[in-house]
């Protein structure tokens, strides 16, 4: 979800075309995954420098392609770690002292 500052920018004619335009430029794959050789649908064009109130008007930050990388949602969870923290999964089972599942949450 983009930043309150940044709505327009991600709703502007400007920015669509570019997005596609990067998106067919790298095929449609996820940069990084294919650079260790896995082929996955890249679906977010993301900005390696991100964009910040103080650079939103700089084309060479928001608009130019050496600034772009096509990712997957999990690489661009990767790339996020402030957003996208990994939570622990819920636990719905453990073991007693005999190694008998334990279903936890139910009395």
């Amino acid at each position: 979800m983009a930043r309150e500052f940044a709505r327009n920018f991600y709703k502007s004619k400007a920015w669509k075309q570019t997005r596609q335009a990067y998106f067919e430029y790298r095929h449609g794959l996820c940069e990084r995954c294919l650079s260790r050789g896995i082929y996955k649908p890249g679906e977010i064009v993301h900005h390696r420098e991100h964009i910040q109130p103080w650079n939103i008007g700089d084309a060479s930050v928001t608009l130019s392609f050496d600034n772009l990388e096509l990712l997957c949602r999990d690489c661009h969870a990767a790339a996020h770690p402030e957003i996208f923290k990994k939570r622990e999964p819920e636990r719905r089972v453990a073991f007693d002292a005999d190694g008998n599942v334990v279903r936890l949450g139910i009395e």
